[in-house]
């Protein structure tokens, strides 16, 4: 019986897997590597992938889960940051990254969690139900909940300025 290559067109794969770690680790060289470790697991392992179990991203995003895990545990030092020239508004962007990211402290682990395989890694609530073992109701109401805690805290007076953060300033994705 011929099986499935889930690697057959990597591309794509790539791109969601990386953004799905860069919004969990940050962008950058630890986000290049881990997804490298995500592939590398993958090839050594693609005969045990089973298209009945789902797609091929859903079995990709479980194994970077597992090098994300690897890597943080691994870390001594915090990350560095990527000395890439930004294009656009620095200044802005940079306020944005860091109003988001403290906005992303304030959430539990697994409210970080269901927003990165939303939108990091762009799964749909069936898919990340599947990743999870849950309904897909659960995660549509649990993506809603985390966007509306994410929405409070970064409507609440930032630390930069005693003006509060502006919802048109900061966009959201709807659930």
């Amino acid at each position: 019986m011929f099986k499935r290559d889930p690697l057959s067109n990597p591309e794509p794969l790539i791109k969601r897997v990386y953004a799905y770690v860069a919004y969990c680790v940050g962008d950058g060289p630890e986000a290049e590597d881990i997804t490298s470790d995500t592939f590398e697991r993958a090839l050594r392992y693609r005969h045990t992938y089973k298209s009945s179990h789902g797609e091929p991203i859903a079995w990709l995003i479980g194994i970077s889960r597992r090098c994300i895990a690897d890597a943080v545990k691994g870390r001594l030092e915090l990350a560095e940051t990527d000395d890439a020239a930004a294009a656009g508004d620095l200044e802005s962007e940079t306020a944005l990254r860091v109003d988001m990211a403290r906005a992303m402290e304030t959430l539990d682990e697994r409210n970080r969690e269901l927003l990165a395989l939303r939108y990091g890694a762009d799964l749909t609530a069936k898919q990340i139900a599947d990743i999870l073992e849950v309904r897909t109701n659960a995660v549509e109401v649990a993506l809603h909940r985390a966007l509306g805690k994410l929405r409070t805290v970064l409507e609440e007076p930032s630390e930069r300025t005693a003006a509060p953060v502006a919802a048109e300033k900061r966009p959201l994705p709807e659930a």
